[in-house]
């Protein structure tokens, strides 16, 4: 009898386990959007920003409904997150349909319901970034022979952006070198810094250096000065899946152009400068492609001009880390005595990239 007693209190007791573990696992009720023309969303409430309501839901073609938060007639949000009031205050909590276009919010620290009017509310769970954004790689690549050859390469990327609402700074930079059996046969740096300053969300005026150095075109310095307008044509968050965090943007100025040859005669001139960069992270971000080039044309001779051309692809390995195809393309158009017009470098790389925008 004894032993029954025990083996039926065990029975209720795992019962009631798994009872409890199936409702602790159970899905909370769809939030439901109510448009004013009658129809209803189900799905999740991501977050409402700029006016637009973003719902989680898998009816849709992108898992993401974007409607008018002006359409909005009636609300009800089954999960915690934050409402942000016009007025300044933040309510965290669940939220049912009111009615003559309220919500009654349920904040835990009020113990109980608020009902404020749909048109007073400015944001809901919107994503917060920190005032100032960086992202960046650095990367390189190294290889050497012994015994029958001699033969040692090196390559050094890397590339910075700081980015607030107003500012945005941009350095990048590249070094590479390679000998032959101690004989020296390529070595060559170049660098550019770039502050925007955004007048409006779109439109900035940029200020550039763009530098560099190279033995075999006979350069011991190339010096770009540069400034002018510039437009950002897209930014992330533009468009949806695949093309979510694609950028783009443009650049026309004025620059002073200066060379110093090692033998033959230095030369400056006055040239244009027309720049572009095109960056696209797919699949969130395990491979990127990338497009970036500036062109000076002489503005006294359009025959008379140079161009420096990056394109490449950016796979994502664990974490942060990141290898790298890359093809950098040089045109002078004028090149010293004794040169050659074209430089094609082909780069395979291994490093680290960084970003600090919050993705949600």
């Amino acid at each position: 009898m004894r032993n029954v007693l025990v083996t039926t209190i065990l029975f209720f007791t795992l019962c009631l386990g798994f009872s409890a573990a199936e409702a602790a696992d159970a899905p909370l009720p769809l939030d439901v959007v109510t448009l004013k023309d009658g129809s209803n969303i189900y799905g999740e409430v991501i977050e409402m920003a700029g006016g637009v309501l973003v719902i989680k839901t898998p009816s849709s073609p992108d898992n993401v409904i974007k409607v008018k938060w002006s359409d909005v007639a009636k609300l009800s949000v089954n999960h915690p997150i934050p409402f942000h009031l016009k007025e300044g205050s933040i309510l965290v909590g669940t939220a049912t349909a009111g009615s003559d276009g309220n919500l009654n919010i349920q904040s835990e620290p009020l113990k109980g319901s608020l009902t404020v009017p749909l048109d007073a509310i400015g944001s809901v769970n919107p994503l917060i970034q920190p005032p100032v954004l960086y992202t960046g790689s650095l990367t390189g690549g190294f290889s050497q022979t012994t015994g029958n050859s001699h033969l040692k390469n090196a390559s050094l990327l890397g590339d910075f952006v700081a980015r607030s609402e107003q500012l945005r700074l941009s350095i990048n930079g590249r070094y590479v070198y390679g000998e032959n059996a101690n004989t020296l046969i390529a070595r060559n740096a170049r660098g550019t810094i770039k502050l925007d300053f955004f007048i409006t969300k779109r439109f900035y005026w940029f200020a550039s250096a763009y530098v560099e150095n190279d033995r075999f075109q006979d350069l011991k310095m190339r010096t770009a000065l540069a400034s002018g307008p510039g437009f950002q044509f897209i930014e992330r968050g533009d468009f949806n899946g695949i093309f979510k965090d694609m950028t783009f943007y443009t650049e026309a100025g004025v620059s002073f152009f200066n060379e110093d040859f090692r033998v033959a005669d230095d030369q400056s001139s006055i040239r244009a400068r027309v720049s572009m960069k095109f960056n696209w992270p797919m699949f969130d971000d395990r491979i990127t492609f990338y497009h970036y080039n500036e062109f000076y044309p002489s503005m006294q001779n359009t025959s008379n001009y140079y161009l420096t051309m990056d394109n490449g692809l950016r796979f994502r390995i664990w974490e942060g880390f990141v290898s790298g195809i890359q093809v950098t393309t040089r045109y002078n158009s004028r090149p010293a005595p004794g040169t050659g017009d074209t430089d094609n470098l082909y780069l395979f790389t291994l490093g680290y990239s960084f970003d600090t925008t919050k993705i949600r």
